[in-house]
């Protein structure tokens, strides 16, 4: 897989573990004796709040404004009340900006060394990727090769080596689906016909080759053999597979044929209307992709003004080819983004419908909330108390964790449905639909706004008052601590194991081994499934707000001590599967790292809208005024980062760029140090991006693909005429090279398994 994606997921794992493990030693030392003398200080044993009211007021009306009251007075030794002590909240004070800060700092610094790794590592090789511009809306006056190759030339960017115009073949794309369908149908077929294979399964699907083939040379060999490489008139007593043709008016008319001969026949003829409509002339659209002659000039067409007209002639730099959805190609741009907007309209509506579920969840944690719908399981649980915490604390946690998982599926299809150009694209769409979820609905919806019962009424109190806001956040965190710990150690200790194992493709391999028929299906089975960054990105991304919400009051300690337990097992978990057991063939360079450091900074302002609420619950208005300016610090270091470091993570600068000739020294002619990184880059002489890219280029595979023949396994326990296909295999070009090299077809006889 490419390495600057996963090195910055794993960056993200490695960071949180050491500021973590940096903030888990200062609290323990110096936050929790404070919380201990002046507040209160939970362990695992026993997590309650002695402040809290006792059983007998539980289900009393009163007992929020008890519970507020208990905040704000305390018993002296006289036995009046007095306000208690609020001295040490000045230390929560002090620990917001340090602890705002360590995140700051420990953000920027594994920015800093991203930003230079990258640099080093794209400035060094030179790929198609890299010298390809994805131009759009362009006008109907320039849509043909040699006019956009003469407009680029004479802005004297540089050379224009080639140009590709996407065009409508919407056509030839739905020809290719249906051939596909009519393969399979073949090979399925064949295997009724002659029978499952007693061999080994094969391996990976055939590759498709990115080479244009001559038309004479295909001709030739489609004379020469014929469809299946033999004759398939066999002298088998088992009676040949059969299938159902409607005709006739409106289809009502059918009778059976053989499946074998019919479909064979309909893909002879597909192919003919595929030979000839890979020669027609298609009409182009407003998309096209240029490839410049070397990379600078690709980096300063993309970022230059092209048009002095808006929203013509844009230039943004060009996904691999291997990660280009051509079928989104050729789809208007009014289109895109009609169904842009379609797609966030109904997640807006899909948020408002979690609303119900989160907010029922949120009801289980209270036993008046309980009692108002369902007294009777309220009146058990108070007897109960092992069945009482497991309902209020086991099932509300199992649920989440579950609509963590399953919410993911959701969006990735939604994302896909967005026509985006590129896969990596969509990945990006996945993480910040799934983040929005998991933050609003998980974690705010959930906290702030507390009970089914009291969600609407706080709802429209926090509309009217902002600064309620603050207040029902903090008092909600303090206590819904046990139920977060709760959270992340499912997530870190329940959870990431079953990640490792691959519980859901090993469970679902015996169901798919059973229902596998084809050597393609065989050959599906052994894939590697697919890692997926949206789909737990943003879990890490929510565990990390939480440590650092949490970080300072009472259950602070042991939120990041199974934080940072989360982040250490999920660094290894997730480093192994990137490494052996999963592929990740997207091509994103890195893109994903501007959005995780853009929500790591709005973790930080909720923690400094948490803390000044908390500090403010204790009638301390100076020390919790005090924690307002760092909010739009905050703001203002957001806007720094944009226009500082997220330029540099987009695009590669013209001085990183090494000459061909000797890597150690730049475009410019400055002898520029090498690190190992570039140092192994040089002693290997070519990258894994040029290694994968190397025969690659910018065109739709329909036009250009060898048209393959079906998989038959020629071995079967029958005698006679069995079809003599040859299954040749090739190592794939989409797919990305891995330690571990299952997923590559070699031709190595029988040592195939």
């Amino acid at each position: 897989m490419p390495g600057s994606d996963w090195r910055q997921f794993l960056a993200f794992f490695k960071m949180s573990m050491k500021l973590f493990g940096v903030m888990f030693l200062v609290t323990c030392a110096i936050l929790a004796p404070i919380n201990y003398k002046f507040d209160y200080l939970p362990t695992p044993g026993d997590s309650t709040d002695p402040r809290n009211p006792p059983e007998l007021f539980s289900n009393n009306p009163l007992w929020g404004s008890w519970s507020v009251a208990a905040d704000t007075v305390v018993l002296a030794s006289d036995g009046k009340t007095e306000l208690p002590k609020t001295d040490y909240l000045w230390a929560y004070l002090v620990f917001t900006y340090f602890f705002t800060g360590l995140a700051i700092y420990f953000m920027t610094s594994e920015t800093q060394r991203i930003i230079k790794v990258r640099q080093e590592y794209l400035g060094s090789q030179s790929t198609i990727t890299d010298r390809t511009i994805k131009l759009s809306a362009i006008p109907p006056e320039l849509r043909s090769k040699e006019k956009i190759k003469d407009f680029l030339e004479k802005l004297q960017i540089g050379k224009v080596e080639s140009v590709t115009i996407c065009c409508n073949w919407k056509g030839l794309d739905d020809m290719m689906d249906k051939r596909a369908y009519l393969i399979r149908k073949i090979e399925e077929a064949w295997t009724v016909h002659l029978g499952r294979s007693n061999t080994a399964a094969l391996e990976p699907v055939q590759a498709q080759s990115s080479g244009i083939l001559d038309e004479d040379e295909q001709h030739e060999s489609r004379e020469n053999n014929t469809l299946l490489g033999g004759a398939h008139v066999t002298a088998y007593e088992k009676p040949r597979p059969t299938t159902r043709i409607w005709y006739g008016f409106l289809h009502l008319q059918n009778r059976k044929v053989d499946a074998i001969d019919y479909y064979e026949e309909q893909l002879r003829k597909l192919d003919e209307k595929i030979s000839m409509a890979r020669k027609k002339e298609y009409t182009p659209t407003s998309l096209a992709f240029v490839t410049m002659d070397s990379i600078p000039a690709c980096q300063m067409a993309v970022q230059a003004l092209l048009d002095p007209s808006p929203l013509q002639l844009l230039a943004r730099l060009a996904p691999a080819p291997s990660d280009v959805v051509w079928s989104n190609t050729y789809l208007p741009r009014s289109s895109r983004m009609i169904r842009a907007w379609t797609i966030t309209l109904f997640i807006i509506v899909l948020t408002i419908f979690w609303l119900i579920p989160v907010a029922g969840l949120a009801g289980l944690l209270d036993l008046c909330s309980i009692e108002q719908v369902w007294p009777g399981l309220a009146n058990l649980l108070s007897k109960h108390e092992i069945l009482k915490a497991l309902v209020q604390t086991g099932l509300p946690t199992l649920v989440v964790s579950l609509l963590n998982i399953a919410v993911p599926f959701l969006y990735d299809y939604l994302a896909n449905m967005q026509g985006m150009i590129s896969q990596g694209d969509v990945e990006l769409s996945v993480i910040s639909k799934n983040f929005f979820f998991t933050f609003f609905n998980v974690f705010l919806v959930f906290t702030a706004f507390g009970t089914a019962s009291k969600f609407w009424g706080e709802l429209q109190d926090s509309l009217k008052d902002t600064t309620r806001l603050a207040y029902n956040l903090a008092r909600a965190v303090k206590s819904l601590a046990v139920f977060y710990i709760n959270f992340i150690l499912l997530q870190g200790v329940g959870l990431l194991p079953f990640r490792l194992l691959e519980f859901g493709s090993v469970s679902l391999y015996p169901i798919l081994r059973m229902g596998a028929k084809t050597p393609r299906d065989y050959a599906e089975l052994v894939q590697p499934p697919i890692f997926k960054y949206g789909f737990y990105l943003p879990s890490a991304i929510l565990i990390y707000i939480l440590c650092i919400v949490y970080s300072i009051l009472p259950a602070g300690y042991m939120v990041l001590f199974f934080g940072l337990i989360y982040f250490v097992f999920g660094y290894y978990t997730y480093k192994y599967q990137l490494l052996y057991a999963m592929d990740h063939p997207q091509h994103a360079t890195g893109k994903a790292w501007p959005m995780v450091c853009y929500r790591i900074l709005v973790g930080l302002g909720v923690f400094q809208l948490v803390m000044a609420g908390v500090i403010a619950l204790s009638n301390a208005f100076v020390p919790a005024g005090l924690v307002v300016p760092l909010i739009p610090f905050t703001l203002w270091y957001s806007y720094y980062f944009g226009r500082t470091y997220e330029p540099l993570m987009k695009f590669i600068a013209l001085r990183s760029i090494r000459r061909e000739s000797d890597a150690s020294i730049n475009i410019a002619g400055e002898a520029v140090g090498l690190s190992m990184t570039g140092a192994r880059i040089r002693r290997r002489q070519s990258t894994v991006d040029e290694e994968r890219e190397k025969f690659s280029k910018f065109i739709n595979p329909t036009l250009t693909v060898p048209l393959e023949k079906p998989w038959i396994n020629a071995e079967s326990t029958f005698n006679g005429d069995a079809p003599q296909t040859d299954l040749e295999r090739e190592e794939s070009a989409a797919s990305s090279l891995s330690l571990g090299d299952t997923h590559i077809w070699r031709d190595n006889g029988d040592a195939n398994v």
